[in-house]
């Protein structure tokens, strides 16, 4: 594990034409302090942990103090936004400090959140609040931990800085690390503003440092869309499976490295509703939790569009390739969500009469508005009668569900000696592998942010991540997080300035 000095700093991102960035210096907040670290992302990024308990530590990440390792600046793009085209967004309150290549060489973006104005605020302050900062330091965590692709971040601090938003909060930073911050919408501004060759430019970069085994690919967008096509399928198949609603999937939130990007009013699925709407301003539902999918392909149908100029010289042929790409995500969602399930449920490999089970299921869940996550948790216990109590005990029409038990029991005689305990353990380890015990539930966090805005008490987040760090683990200490959230919570609201 290595100081901070001796990380290897190298921002390519900044050697690029200006086009693609504006230069800035972050705006550190005043008196301000570090709230938590996380010694897993340090170790992701080879940083020895001990690191945090430098003095000058958070003096050199927000640039109170001159770093030779930093070059920042705030990037460019465009996005659809709820359907919406808008040429140009860009990094309004991030600024990439710099990049580093951790021991296995692989590529790591600092990115400073809540750093102050840049050319693309748009007249904001440029400033996150403390509240949408703890949410995000939390469940990009969570996200890590429930085995789902995500930014991380190494550390939250916080300040006695007022921050407006629809009343004054208290500010504060994150340092989002990702393996970049490149968007959909980072090829779509070039395209629409018709800068080819700087989009060329663009993904050649995207080539040479996070795709090089494509560089002797026949036709390398062909392959690169491919690939992000493919790794976005399985990302979603992931949320989906496991309930989580992301709530602002427009294109400038969406990754080239198949990873969940921007954490804001995001929710995880409680009582069971297809139509789950996360975000408290989606008026019209266009991410709704069963939308994700489908909004998952216009977005790769954004990507693909934009792309067009590098896919083939003739225009025709390049549509051609866009399509034939495009064509091929739904049957890979299917597939990772069909196995996801499988998993979820116990199956040793999924069966196509395994659809009808799976889609019997949801509905008695949704009508009788079962939480998703104790469902499935409590059908991970070994004991096949205790599975039985437990799961029908979330029901309202308990005969409807002992029918469906009955039919999953014969479904499990598949694979396993339901009169073997040995056997039934071992499914039991496994699904517990993958039907978290704990999830992020919005009261949860709510918790924290009160206790960290109203008493200066920053323990329950450490609380909140010892649990999500490891979300298959039983935490006896932590049991009263694993049941059903209070009544209070069904009041809880987050917005797109969460």
């Amino acid at each position: 594990m290595k100081s901070i000095e001796q990380l290897n700093f190298n921002n390519s991102f900044a050697c690029l034409p200006e086009i693609f960035f504006s230069e800035h210096q972050p705006v550190p907040l005043q008196d301000d302090f570090l709230i938590h670290f996380n010694p897993v992302v340090a170790e992701l990024l080879g940083l020895d942990a001990r690191e945090a308990e430098r003095k000058d530590f958070l003096d050199i990440f927000t640039t109170k103090k001159l770093f030779a390792g930093f070059k920042p600046v705030a990037a460019c793009y465009a996005g659809h936004q709820f359907g919406q085209f808008v040429p140009r967004l860009g990094d309004g309150r991030a600024i990439l400090l710099g990049q580093i290549r951790d021991e296995e060489t692989r590529p790591w973006d600092l990115q400073l959140k809540g750093s102050g104005p840049t050319l693309y605020s748009r007249g904001s302050d440029g400033r996150a609040v403390l509240r949408s900062s703890i949410r995000e330091y939390l469940c990009s965590a969570a996200m890590h931990g429930l085995q789902i692709p995500t930014t991380h971040a190494l550390f939250l601090s916080g300040s006695r800085e007022e921050v407006y938003r629809e009343q004054i909060e208290p500010g504060a930073m994150l340092l989002r690390v990702a393996p970049s911050h490149i968007r959909f919408g980072s090829f779509e501004y070039y395209f629409y503003s018709q800068r080819f060759d700087e989009l060329k430019l663009l993904f050649d970069y995207v080539i040479e440092h996070y795709y090089p085994h494509l560089l002797q690919a026949p036709n390398p967008a062909r392959s690169f869309l491919n690939e992000v096509i493919d790794s976005t399928a399985k990302l979603i198949a992931r949320w989906q499976a496991v309930g989580f609603a992301h709530g602002v999937m427009n294109t400038d939130n969406m990754s080239i490295h198949g990873i969940t990007l921007d954490y804001g009013p995001f929710g995880f699925v409680e009582q069971y509703d297809p139509d789950f709407i996360c975000n408290h301003s989606d008026f019209h539902g266009r991410y709704a939790f069963d939308k994700q999918p489908e909004i998952g392909l216009f977005n790769l149908s954004c990507l693909a569009q934009a792309l067009l100029p590098v896919l083939h010289e003739d225009a025709d042929e390049a549509v051609s390739l866009a399509k034939k790409a495009l064509a091929g995500y739904q049957d890979l969602f299917v597939k990772y969500y069909d196995e996801l399930m499988a998993e979820k449920l116990g199956m040793k490999c999924y069966q196509p009469d395994d659809q009808q089970l799976i889609k019997s299921l949801f509905s008695l869940m949704e009508t009788d508005h079962v939480d998703y996550s104790l469902m499935f948790r409590y059908l991970s216990i070994a004991e096949l009668d205790t599975v039985a109590q437990k799961c029908r005990d979330l029901f309202i029409d308990r005969p409807a569900f002992d029918a469906w038990y009955e039919l999953y029991r014969e479904r499990l005689a598949q694979d396993y000696d339901l009169q073997d305990k040995a056997s039934l353990a071992r499914r039991s380890d496994q699904m517990k592998q993958v039907n978290p015990k704990y999830i992020l539930r919005n009261y949860m966090a709510e918790i924290a942010i009160r206790k960290a805005q109203d008493e200066d008490d920053y323990s329950e987040i450490e609380n909140l991540m010892t649990i999500l760090s490891a979300p298959f683990d039983e935490h006896e200490a932590f049991e009263h997080y694993a049941g059903h959230p209070p009544e209070w919570a069904q009041n809880i609201e987050v917005s797109c300035s969460s």
